[in-house]
């Protein structure tokens, strides 16, 4: 056993992967940037039908709630179809979803059309994760996980500054934009993926199946859940909804600013992404999780105290290096969790648990700062990431199982 170990341990600084996954970045990539494109439109165009904000923004929660009540239907249709036809068929979903969306002739419409989307946004997410998890060598899951975290990333980025050049051309225009590019997506990768002998459906009956209950039971798979719906509370939900409010607010500045503070913590993001990929396949994941979570939970509980600008962006800054160290290491631990079985419900658990927490978070911030402040609305949000980190100071780390595996491979 150990004379197949050494060779595995050779590869760990090669710098190929296998091109199936480089197929799967570059389809992240544009799936983020039209996510990006839409943004900046939805609100006005519900608006342009003449209803409330608060209805207007029930357009994009109802999104959010969608991918959160379908998720376990399809970590199961990823069990019994494989990763690649529910990638697919989900991606195909979003865009004629979106598509529709762009001849919307009334509110009620629009929001059946995007909560349509919610569903197949939640079926590629959970299968494209399963899929990069499958695809990735066992030594290499950290790095694998860094590329695609950054590629969603730049992607997320530049969405919507394209989105906000494309409202020019009209409030349905990046609906439409956005559908033609998701089906593009869509054919590169069946047409990229199809003869792939790794990315095909795995028909081995003899394949073990990890269930949630299974996954339940393996600690750091739980420390996984904790540090996932922490990760959507404070850095998908409170800095997407209570930041931007943060700025105009309290800081008393235009609207227009909150946009740098956002862009500060991708920055943040896209320095460690790849680099803490990359060395929690060395070094193991849960101190990049333990360091990621504890970055973020103190300048996050300490962000409504900034009283000017710069210290503000400084924190957003810091705040968005401790995501970076967060995400790719907690992916790959759950990749260790699994192996090489398959694992479509725990998957979609893991997937959830970041929805659970993007639809909570702001809601319970919003509420704090609207009746106490937001010192105590972002001190709360900071607590729950420093929770995660407890939980995961107490669980073993995943990455041996991960090299027991190349070696027995």
């Amino acid at each position: 056993m150990a004379e197949r170990a050494a060779p595995a341990d050779t590869t760990q600084d090669r710098p190929e992967l296998p091109p199936e996954i480089w197929v799967l970045v570059t389809a992240s990539f544009v799936i983020a940037l039209g996510f990006g494109i839409v943004a900046p439109a939805l609100p006005q165009f519900a608006r342009s039908f003449d209803v409330g904000v608060t209805a207007a923004s029930a357009v994009i929660s109802a999104f959010a709630l969608m991918r959160l009540c379908f998720a376990p239907l399809s970590g199961r249709l990823v069990q019994r179809m494989g990763e690649r036809p529910v990638y697919l068929i989900g991606l195909i979903v979003v865009a004629l979803s979106t598509g529709l969306c762009a001849f919307a002739q009334g509110y009620w419409q629009l929001l059946a059309f995007r909560s349509l989307g919610g569903i197949g946004s939640t079926m590629f997410t959970v299968s494209s994760l399963g899929l990069v998890i499958r695809l990735s060598p066992p030594k290499r899951r950290g790095r694998v996980a860094g590329l695609y975290a950054t590629s969603f990333l730049m992607g997320t980025v530049s969405g919507p500054l394209v989105g906000g050049a494309l409202t020019g051309l009209g409030l349905r225009a990046p609906f439409a934009i956005y559908a033609v590019a998701l089906l593009i997506a869509a054919a590169v990768v069946y047409f990229s993926l199809r003869n792939s002998a790794i990315a095909a459906p795995d028909s081995n009956t003899d394949v073990e199946t990890m269930t949630f209950r299974q996954g339940l039971a393996v600690p750091a798979y739980r420390a996984a859940l904790v540090s996932s719906l922490a990760n959507g509370w404070a850095l998908f939900g409170v800095r997407m909804a209570i930041v931007p409010l943060f700025v105009v607010e309290v800081l008393d500045r235009d609207a227009a600013v909150s946009g740098i503070a956002l862009t500060a913590f991708a920055a943040g993001n896209a320095l460690v992404l790849f680099a803490a990929g990359r060395y929690s396949d060395r070094y193991g994941r849960r101190a990049f999780v333990v360091a990621g979570t504890a970055i973020s939970g103190v300048t996050t509980a300490v962000l409504g105290l900034a009283d000017t600008l710069p210290a503000f962006l400084g924190m957003c800054l810091i705040a968005g290096l401790g995501s970076g160290l967060i995400n790719p290491a907690q992916q790959a631990a759950v990749a260790d969790i699994i192996g090489h079985a398959r694992g479509g419900p725990v998957l979609a658990a893991f997937q959830m648990a970041t929805d659970v927490g993007t639809v909570i978070g702001p809601v319970c911030a919003g509420i704090l700062a609207q009746h106490f402040s937001y010192e105590v609305g972002f001190a709360v949000t900071g607590s729950v990431l420093l929770i995660a980190m407890v939980a995961w100071l107490v669980v073993d780390d995943t990455l041996v199982r991960s090299i027991g595996e190349q070696a027995d491979g």
